[in-house]
């Protein structure tokens, strides 16, 4: 009792400070503008409250003094309080946006390719494809992970993985902390969901959201397959150097399972053929993926009526199949329990900060005074360097969307100062958001693997500081490779 009491009046004082600290960068003068090539770069006073809100957001998302949603929506109220914003502008702007449908639409997709059993099936069928060499079963594990994480969250495909390797390692009486193969395996169970989480728009939260300001700031509206294009071979890359990492730092002490893969055969035996709800749920999941792909052919060559759908109205739509009479799926009871309603508060609440960031130009100046430096490097170069600065920043943060928050009205703006496909540079900012690598707390994927008690956060530090870096080579690697192959993502 006395601990909740301490914790309570810690919070409190790391609430009223940040207070102090918000009000003090409002009652600041304003500084002399930047100058960059003869140009002016001003912060105005309503810039400087708007740092000065995102500051005190900082600070409490930092501590966790408050839970993130609630941060967020204390934002909200602040914006309108500085005469920021309107409140009927911070809602339009956050909680009328469409992402607010697509988070819906998505997580109850997500909500019943695990419930109805099919992400277990489709586990147990990659698996008990890797045979029982333990390499391969390392690279078997990030790959199934990657695969599956390009269409659900992140923590659900950890969630699945883990009492599998579990039960082998549990066969092989592995010990754990002292076990390289325990070590790596768990591992591998949260870095598969990591990677794979940048493949696709739907893949992790800040991956819209980044789509979404890219088209409110600069205009450019990308689509499904566009980001596919980077983002695909992009995780399917980080999949394979992971794999090369973790056998590297952690080489398996046998090298191959003194067992067959039979347990995973026996247990997908058991599961009997496909059942009603998971053929419902697969066709449902198919029919949302095909439209999201085929919808911007079909708008340009004016197939369909031009096919007037975004990706928010598919989502929404597949979602709401999900509960049809005849389909059945999901009962409402199950989807509001699986779907995380905090995610879906914190990142349409974080739209309004962020676009409040950037409409005060603070998010310029920010830009200049943060990433400033990057301009004077090759423009490849720079891809990876972003990614690096926001692998670092996902440390503080230690959330994927209040990363995404901050990072990217920053990255927007300096890439339309540099002129170019603003996709370039939002690219590698956007992919890193989702990419906590190198503490365990900096989002549960981790943690979940990590309560297995198979590796310590030292463990998962040494390993994640080297994948961190290759990370951002990997990146900018394809993201160059792409760009110059199509020719669709020019470099200057």
């Amino acid at each position: 009792m006395g601990g909740v009491k301490l914790k309570q009046k810690q919070n409190m004082i790391i609430f009223i400070l940040a207070l102090f600290i918000m009000f003090f960068i409002h009652f600041l003068p304003a500084p002399k503008p930047l100058i960059r090539g003869g140009e002016e770069i001003p912060l105005t006073l309503a810039g400087k409250t708007t740092i000065g809100i995102l500051i005190f957001c900082i600070i409490l998302w930092m501590t966790e003094a408050i839970p993130f949603a609630v941060t967020v929506l204390i934002g909200n109220i602040l914006l309108p309080m500085f005469g920021i914003y309107s409140f009927s502008k911070v809602i339009q702007t956050g909680f009328g946006n469409t992402l607010t449908a697509f988070f819906l639409g998505v997580l109850t997709l997500g909500a019943a390719f695990v419930n109805s059993g099919l992400g277990k099936r489709l586990t147990l069928i990659l698996l008990s494809k890797i045979g029982t060499k333990t390499e391969r079963v390392i690279l078997g594990f990030i790959l199934v992970g990657t695969a599956l994480s390009m269409w659900i969250t992140d923590v659900a495909v950890a969630a699945m993985l883990t009492p599998l390797a579990i039960a082998i390692l549990q066969e092989i009486r592995a010990e754990p902390l002292k076990s390289n193969f325990g070590r790596a395996l768990l591992i591998s169970c949260a870095w598969g969901g990591l990677f794979g989480g940048i493949g696709t728009p739907v893949g992790c939260g800040p991956n819209v959201l980044a789509m979404q300001m890219l088209r409110e700031m600069a205009g450019y509206n990308l689509t499904f397959g566009q980001w596919m294009m980077i983002g695909v071979p992009a995780a399917f890359l980080l999949g394979v150097v992971g794999w090369i990492v973790l056998i590297k730092v952690f080489p398996p002490e046998i090298k191959q399972l003194p067992l067959s893969n039979e347990k995973i055969k026996k247990e997908l035996q058991e599961l009997g053929p496909l059942t009603n709800v998971e053929k419902k749920t697969l066709t449902v999941f198919c029919l949302a993926i095909l439209l999201w792909l085929i919808g911007p052919f079909l708008k340009s060559y004016d197939i369909w009526g031009g096919f007037p759908y975004s990706d928010e109205y598919i989502a929404l739509l597949a979602g709401i199949l999900l509960f049809l009479p005849g389909i059945g799926v999901l009962n409402w009871k199950e989807a509001e329990r699986e779907i995380s309603w905090g995610s879906i508060v914190l990142i349409v609440g974080g739209v309004a900060l962020g676009m409040a960031v950037y409409d005060t130009g603070a998010a310029r100046w920010l830009a200049w005074v943060l990433l400033g430096p990057v301009t004077d490097l090759h423009p490849i170069l720079r891809i990876g360097v972003i990614s690096l600065v926001v692998g670092i920043l996902h440390i503080c943060f230690s959330s994927n969307s209040v990363t995404g928050v901050i990072i990217v009205p920053l990255v927007v703006t300096l890439a339309k100062d540099l002129g170019g496909n603003p996709w370039i540079y939002v690219a590698p900012a956007a992919f890193t958001m989702s990419l906590g690598l190198i503490l365990v707390t900096e989002t549960p994927t981790n943690v979940i693997p990590y309560s297995a008690g198979y590796f310590s956060i030292k463990d998962f530090a040494k390993a994640g500081i080297i994948m961190q870096i290759a990370a951002a080579i990997c990146i900018m690697v394809v993201i160059s490779i792409i760009g110059s192959l199509t020719g669709i993502y020019e470099i200057k």
